[in-house]
């Protein structure tokens, strides 16, 4: 199955340092959906040289049952063409390109693409970044948008709805992937389950993580629990066509293809 089918049944990712040489091997072993080794944000300057070898070298072994991604430093950063060079030539499955603001920012580099969308011209042009040939999937990177446009999120991220949103109508427009931005809030593990709840219902396939403890929910609320795929096989199963009554609601096409796809998605569940 090619990696842009296989990110359809991705429920949590998780972002880890490149120099973070114990970081990396604890990730191994980690039940999460895909890795994205992070060689921006999370490595300094002065370690980013070391850092892209490290990454390349880790992506060369290859982890079982987990999508491999690399997130890059951005076009306009001095390292940008490196990283992008060594990724071409490694084992990766995706490249993570950040604050992508218009179709002339994706390097195709012969590998699919996850653009993450994080400032306000992003937002704007992303349903065009999502209709690219290369781009697999988007990523909301809401740090940086809240940052850029001087929202506030308040507990239930008030303010950035409509940033959000305009992120997945851009993907699900082009039948692409979505994951939701990363929670900062390490120790709230309420707080968490509801960002992701509410993600889900945003329409997000799945999660971008920061911390290993955040996998569990993560990968619960974003794959579909036993409840949802007995009914699903249920409905399949009830189906005669057109429209009709399934346990006190109207279904018709729509509702059995997806039904379909949590089936799929439960049988294809990683980690």
């Amino acid at each position: 199955m090619e990696v842009s089918q296989q990110l359809r049944f991705v429920r949590s990712a998780l972002y880890v340092p490149a120099s973070n040489a114990r970081a990396l091997e604890k990730a191994r072993g980690l039940e999460v959906d895909m890795l994205i080794i992070d060689l921006e944000d999370a490595v300094t300057d002065e370690n980013k040289d070391d850092a892209r070898l490290a990454a390349i070298d880790f992506v060369a072994t290859g982890v079982s049952g987990k999508i491999m991604a690399i997130r890059a430093n951005g076009i306009e950063n001095r390292h940008h063409a490196a990283d992008m060079k060594a990724i071409a030539a490694s084992n990766a499955n995706l490249v993570v390109l950040p604050k992508v603001e218009r179709t002339d920012d994706i390097t195709d580099c012969g590998k699919a693409v996850l653009a993450m969308i994080e400032t306000p011209t992003g937002i704007y042009a992303a349903r065009e970044i999502a209709a690219h040939s290369v781009v697999a999937g988007l990523i909301a990177g809401t740090n940086d948008i809240a940052a850029e446009t001087g929202i506030r999120p308040g507990p239930n991220r008030e303010g950035l709805e409509l940033a959000l949103q305009a992120i997945v109508l851009a993907a699900a427009a082009s039948h692409k992937p979505r994951f939701d931005g990363v929670c900062n809030r390490l120790d709230d593990m309420v707080g968490f389950d509801a960002e992701c709840r509410q993600g889900a219902t945003y329409g997000f396939t799945g999660k971008t993580l920061i911390h290993p403890n955040q996998i569990m929910i993560a990968n619960q609320i974003f794959g579909p629990d036993a409840a949802a795929v007995a009914e699903a096989k249920e409905l399949i199963a009830a189906n005669r066509g057109g429209a009709q009554r399934f346990k006190g609601r109207m279904i018709e096409s729509m509702h059995v293809e997806e039904a379909k796809l949590t089936v799929e998605r439960s049988r294809h569940a990683m980690g």
